[in-house]
């Protein structure tokens, strides 16, 4: 009998080993196969998240999505929104857009530049945010004044045409210098007169020319006047564009309006304004209740300037009188594209972009630790760079900027020629003395010559060797 009892324990505790070895074996079968499934990612066009070339969809979140899937081993495919929303609810609780698809489970994750807002919160679960944003205003640089500084007397040239009058001084200084010494119109006799255009004289003369004012003594050469008078037609057309380019720059300046904040925005009813309808943007100053947010808010809704999309927004803004109000990383990718565009340094309602999953999906804890990874190693701030590069073409003109050196080319181009005039003059001078000396002396033209320029060049340090022993002397 005991026997038998043991026989039948041992029977049923193998078969209850049996039976939760199988039922564990179906557990792993079945995770392994949620787990290896494809995710469903839905997206929504705009650039430069999302841009479709050549039937496939590429930027910032298709790549985003991607370094998250090699971090994760994730399988997945992507398709766009299907009624081109991010996702609102109606007035009977129900979402549309991205933020729909997932609630009704056509979608596992919603990628896209997707706002974190406490209305989402609770009907998705949202990740770690993967960029920062917040609200800013774009409009047309022609329209604000721009900010003042303590260098704005230089703004009439560019930098580039700057460096381009230092080094002419420079060379018409040392030109005047080389001819002044070379010609013998200038100076008859190098071993007993000193010369009066010194290397800092030369500097002091062309300084004067070119405040207008002048200095002494006046040369006599042929060769140097060549040289001063093309100097002094150089300082003349450089001084009037100055001038000019400076009024224009201060009577536009003047006829323009100063917008630094959206109070300034609020206050001025000269430039229209607007943001996206039905956006998170239009709804926080729409639950705001900041006077100023108020007053923007009420002048959208009384004027109808609401736009149906970012492109809408930033055609309005480069048309003319309108300022644009959207998500700062929107407008600093018009502002990179669009040369005419700028924007207003202010920026308000700072927020982040998230991953969208269900609500009790374990797939945000993973999501978020795989995004602060990006974000840790520098991945995310490279995407953005490579997204965000600026591209700026610009197809406006006729607005009052600095001057370029190519709007100054000619002057430069007639400098250059009369400085090369002035030595080509002073060489010829030196030579035809060189020559008269030569047949007076019975020596030859290039021995004559070459000496005349190793007396003219050595001049200044033998004069100071023999002025040493002078002193000692006296």
């Amino acid at each position: 009998m005991r026997k038998a009892l043991v026989l039948l324990c041992g029977s049923v505790l193998m078969l209850a080993q049996f039976c939760i070895a199988g039922t564990a074996e179906n557990e792993d079968s079945g995770r392994t196969k949620r787990d290896a499934r494809t995710l469903r990612v839905t997206t929504i066009l705009q650039e430069p998240y999302t841009m479709e070339k050549n039937s496939a969809l590429e930027g910032y979140c298709i790549d985003l999505m991607k370094e998250l899937s090699k971090k994760l081993d994730l399988k997945y495919t992507v398709h766009l929104v299907k009624d081109g929303f991010y996702g609102k609810q109606d007035a009977q609780g129900n979402w549309n857009g991205m933020i729909g698809e997932v609630v009704r489970s056509e979608a596992d994750l919603a990628v896209a530049s997707l706002t974190i807002t406490a209305m989402r919160e609770k009907a998705v679960e949202l990740t770690k945010p993967f960029m920062q944003t917040g609200i800013g205003i774009i409009l047309r640089k022609d329209i604000v004044s721009s900010e003042s500084h303590f260098f704005e007397f230089l703004n009439p040239f560019s930098k580039e045409t700057w460096i381009g009058i230092l080094i002419a001084y420079l060379m018409t200084s040392v030109c005047l210098f080389i001819v002044a010494r070379l010609s013998p119109c200038e100076w008859s006799e190098p071993q007993t007169e000193g010369n009066r255009f010194t290397l800092l004289h030369s500097f002091w003369y062309a300084a004067g020319a070119l405040t207008l004012q002048g200095a002494g003594p006046q040369p006599k050469a042929l060769s140097v006047r060549v040289i001063s008078v093309i100097w002094w037609l150089f300082t003349v057309v450089l001084l009037a564009s100055y001038i000019a380019s400076f009024s224009s720059m201060r009577n536009s300046d003047s006829a323009k309006l100063s917008i630094e904040t959206f109070e300034d925005l609020a206050k001025q009813d000269i430039i229209e304004y607007g943001t996206i309808r039905d956006s998170s943007t239009f709804s926080f100053f729409k639950n705001s209740n900041h006077p100023t947010y108020r007053m923007i808010y009420e002048h959208m809704q009384r004027r109808h300037s609401l736009v149906s999309s970012v492109e809408e927004g930033i055609r309005k803004a480069q048309g003319g009188s309108f300022a644009f109000i959207g998500e700062s990383m929107s407008l600093d990718l018009a502002v990179a594209r669009y040369c005419s565009l700028t924007r207003v340094p202010e920026v308000i309602g700072m927020r982040g972009y998230a991953v969208a999953t269900a609500l009790g999906s374990p797939l945000v804890k993973n999501l978020s630790v795989a995004i602060l990874q990006l974000t840790e190693s520098g991945e995310l701030e490279y995407l953005r760079e490579k997204w965000w590069a600026t591209t700026c073409v610009s197809k406006e003109g006729g607005s009052s900027g600095p001057l370029n050196p190519h709007c100054l080319g000619g002057i430069f181009f007639i400098l250059a020629g009369g400085l090369a005039l002035g030595v080509l003059l002073a060489l010829v001078e030196l030579a035809v003395k060189s020559k008269t000396s030569a047949e007076e002396q019975k020596k030859s033209c290039c021995s004559v010559f070459s000496e005349e320029l190793s007396c003219r060049f050595r001049n200044s340090s033998s004069k100071k060797d023999r002025d040493v022993p002078e002193k000692s002397k006296a």
